[in-house]
């Protein structure tokens, strides 16, 4: 059985742990491929960014138009993100987005949701105390996204019934 567009993304998620800023705030060789994934040039805030360029890695290996929408704002992507793809319950492979007021947010991807309901996530432009505004692609275990990183918890996105395409969906 071949891999979901959401195991893909993880899986490449994954791969960039430890991979830290270079050269500046919000720089270096894989965050300025995290930004240009979305149009941007190097310094911004880049943790929907990293979203957006794993599911595109994940959506070139498996075919696949990506369905993450190409934006670098964490509520933004909330909000593009077509709403069967919305979940109230954390799965492995489905993005978190949180929102921290006045247009500033955090978005991950879930790696894994245990028996007790402690959650494992990867997010890019955090570091090891859980900031939104770090310098690393890192690994956080907590009871859910907003207790790691603040703010508040708009939901999860599963892509995987949009990779499909639009037949896939059902009718409005």
């Amino acid at each position: 059985m071949l891999p979901t567009l959401s195991e893909t993304a993880l899986s490449i998620a994954i791969s960039q742990l430890g991979v830290h800023e270079q050269g500046g705030n919000n720089r270096g060789p894989e965050v300025d491929q995290y930004l240009a994934a979305v149009g941007l040039a190097p310094g911004y805030s880049w943790c929907a960014s990293f979203v957006h360029w794993c599911f595109k890695q994940a959506a070139a290996q498996l075919g696949l138009v990506n369905p993450c929408p190409k934006t670098a704002g964490a509520v933004r992507m909330w909000t593009l993100t077509e709403p069967i793809c919305r979940r109230v319950l954390p799965v492995s492979g489905a993005i978190y987005v949180l929102d921290h007021g006045a247009g500033k947010g955090h978005a991950g991807i879930v790696e894994q949701v245990g028996g007790d309901g402690t959650l494992i996530e990867i997010s890019g432009n955090t570091n090891a105390a859980g900031s939104r505004e770090g310098n690393a692609v890192a690994r956080h275990t907590g009871a859910s996204p907003d207790k790691i990183h603040g703010g508040r918890l708009l939901g999860y996105l599963l892509l995987d019934l949009a990779a499909q395409g639009p037949s896939a969906l059902p009718a409005a």
